[in-house]
């Protein structure tokens, strides 16, 4: 099981995906790890964002849809993914990814983790369309288009910190 955070910057003329490449696959993915045994998912995601892009819970704003459950009686009702998926990791093992969507308008505040991808980039969908399944999984791409596309634009903004 892993959880993975795609970040939109919202602080250039047109909002753009921030992606990093990953040290051991050479490839622009987004930020993620896997989901430990002692953690929920929602635990993950937060030190797994920190570690690898440098922001924290209170520089970002959750993108969640408008018709979503709001409340729900003893327990603990947790964001709407954006996207769940199994994929094939490599050869050995597949990969349950839960897939969050978040916007910014500020660089990250903290360093990136020791032994963390330092490579970032900002990509708009033309320039995402221009990059090879080399460079970047078709799938990833599909997702950054989704967010870009329907997330940004018609998804309710939460304070992440407030989840």
């Amino acid at each position: 099981m892993t959880v993975s955070a795609f970040i939109v910057r919202a602080d250039f003329e047109e909002p753009k995906i921030l992606l990093h490449k990953h040290r051991k696959l050479g490839k622009w993915l987004q930020f993620g790890g896997h989901v430990e045994l002692k953690e929920n998912p929602w635990q993950a995601l937060t030190h797994e964002l920190l570690e690898e892009s440098g922001y924290a819970l209170t520089q970002l704003v959750l993108l969640q849809p408008q018709t979503r459950m709001k409340k729900i009686t003893k327990a603990v009702l947790h964001p709407q993914p954006i996207n769940i998926n199994t994929h094939d990791f490599d050869d050995t093992h597949k990969h349950i990814d839960i897939e969050y969507a978040f916007i910014t308008d500020e660089p990250p505040q903290h360093p990136v983790g020791q032994d963390e991808s330092e490579l970032f980039q900002t990509f708009s969908p033309q320039e995402l369309a221009k990059l090879t399944s080399d460079e970047i999984y078709d799938g990833t791409r599909d997702i950054c288009d989704y967010i870009l596309r329907v997330c940004v634009p018609e998804w309710d903004r939460i304070p992440a910190a407030e989840i």
